[in-house]
């Protein structure tokens, strides 16, 4: 899993089908086209390790505590982690990367099925150091980075590689790794770095023209589909201030999805290595679009030295005087190169348009998935995830699991249509955050940004939403209207007015 990657950042490294990396798996397997996250980080990881949407599981917006159902801030107690039911199937449950979907005891990986763990409790960091009040942990045990060289890609690689060293022979296995790349800060070994210098002098106009274009002749996106036009906030790359600076941004983010796509290749050859390689279903993702913060909420408007736990004077802010990259920066790439990632699509992480909520999805699993390089139009969410984990282990989703009353699964199995059998009845699919809403059945989205109105479109015909057909078709705006009330109130959504109420008189 992949954090804050954008719909067209995926196959730009490898070309063999044996080459043990993302274009690998990706040759290797299958690739789905209309695979869906939830907009956000934890959200996404909520409705991924429970099969439910993230409401249900207690996370309907990010780690804060509302006290109520949908707003805990963590995983709750009427729902069951993939780790949870595998282990009580016989596997051996690992982990490593980013949790971020409950930060105190009682709510760690350890707690919640998991036999290892190493990572970041917390949400993203410093790649080369800790930030204050972030919070890493080795299994139940807090711990701090590990000697001079240390890069958090990197580290969650090594005790991945580590745990399933270390795993015991004859038990099956399941290894969730999460990594934090690329979010921001740009961070990025230097050697990494120079291989993209001078790549992104062309600038964000010709990359999203390129990559649009590329997209077209992979069969991944339909030529019907205009390219969204360049983000009304952003100038055009020819008048753009400090280019230079810009598209060094770019180059460190680049850096750091290769400096990650080595490290998937590390894994995957260590479960060659351990002749698991035929019968292991790997799957990879990423949690949300392209993300257009301009720097981490808190740091946003820092422009001196903050001492970080790790002891480095770190210089936060996007300043062009500022070169991105090493340890004692902290920037993000921005609105302009965010819009690029998202080729061909409108809006980013945080919204439920579909640059927000598209996502690069690919399965491998050679012993059971025979074709390669295929691509596949099954419709999919997170919340297939856990069903699909469970379906390939043959192990029943839980009606009541430790003593407590399950949630029911909101999600299917896509195994299925991993083999090739597409699911032919469309079923609706919810999003909720932070206001933002949508529903898509079949081909059809209801979606709105708040504080506007509902807009529809037909996805076939029109994946990049561009345009709105709700004033034509006023009966079927009510019909996906009314599916998602209903879902809303059976899910414990709350709006951000109601949720400001509570937090007033709590």
């Amino acid at each position: 899993m992949a954090d804050d990657m954008g719909y067209s950042d995926i196959g730009c490294f490898g070309s063999e089908i044996d080459t043990p990396n993302l274009d690998g798996l990706a040759r290797g397997g299958v690739r789905f086209t209309q695979m869906y996250n939830t907009a956000r980080c934890c959200p996404t990881r909520a409705s991924l390790l429970t099969g439910l949407y993230s409401h249900q599981a207690g996370v309907g917006a990010m780690v804060e505590d509302d006290h109520v159902p949908g707003y805990r801030g963590f995983l709750n107690d009427r729902c069951v982690t993939i780790a949870e039911v595998l282990r009580e199937a016989g596997y051996q449950t690992l982990m490593t990367g980013k949790w971020h979907v409950g930060e105190k005891r009682g709510h760690w990986p350890v707690d919640r099925g998991f036999d290892r763990y190493y990572g970041l409790v917390s949400g993203g960091s410093n790649y080369f150091s800790l930030d204050p009040g972030r919070v890493m942990a080795l299994d139940g045990d807090p711990v701090q980075p590990e000697g001079p060289n240390f890069y958090f890609t990197d580290a969650f690689t090594d005790y991945a590689i580590r745990f399933l060293d270390e795993r015991k022979a004859g038990k099956p296995f399941f290894l969730y790794l999460a990594y934090t790349a690329p979010h921001w800060p740009l961070h990025a070994p230097e050697a990494e770095i120079r291989k993209y210098r001078g790549r992104y002098r062309d600038g964000w106009d010709a990359l999203r023209r390129a990559r649009h274009e590329r997209m077209i002749r992979m069969g991944i996106v339909d030529r019907r589909w205009p390219l969204t036009p360049r983000d009304e906030q952003e100038p055009a790359w020819d008048e753009a201030a400090n280019r230079e600076w810009q598209a060094r941004r770019m180059a460190v983010y680049a850096a750091q999805i290769d400096r990650m796509d080595q490290c998937i290749g590390r894994v995957l050859r260590k479960i060659r290595d351990l002749g698991q390689e035929d019968n292991t279903l790997v799957m990879f993702l990423s949690d949300n679009g392209g993300c257009a913060e301009p720097i981490a909420p808190n740091f946003r408007n820092l422009d001196g030295k903050v001492r970080t736990a790790g002891g480095r004077i770190v210089r936060y802010g996007n300043l062009p005087t500022i070169d991105p990259g090493p340890a004692d920066t902290f920037q993000s790439y921005g609105r302009a190169w965010a819009n690029a990632s998202n080729t061909p699509f409108r809006l980013y992480k945080h919204w439920v348009h579909e640059g927000g909520i598209a996502t690069p999805f690919i399965a491998r699993w050679p012993s059971a998935i025979r074709r390669r390089s295929a691509i596949l139009p099954q419709v999919g969410h997170v919340i297939d995830l856990m069903p699909t984990c469970l379906d390939v282990a043959g192990v029943p989703y839980p009606k009541v699991f430790a003593g407590r009353t399950i949630t029911p699964t909101e999600g299917i199995s896509l195994a299925p249509a991993m083999r090739g059998n597409v699911q032919a009845r469309p079923r609706p699919l919810f999003w909720e955050h932070e206001g933002n809403r949508a529903v898509r059945l079949g081909g059809w989205k209801l979606v709105s940004r708040r504080p506007s109105g509902w807009e529809l479109y037909n996805l076939p015909e029109d994946r990049t939403e561009m345009s709105n057909l709700a004033r034509a078709y006023p009966d079927r705006v009510r019909s996906l209207a009314g599916l998602y009330e209903e879902w809303a109130a059976r899910s414990n959504v709350l709006t951000p007015e109601e949720l400001r109420k509570l937090r007033v008189r709590g």
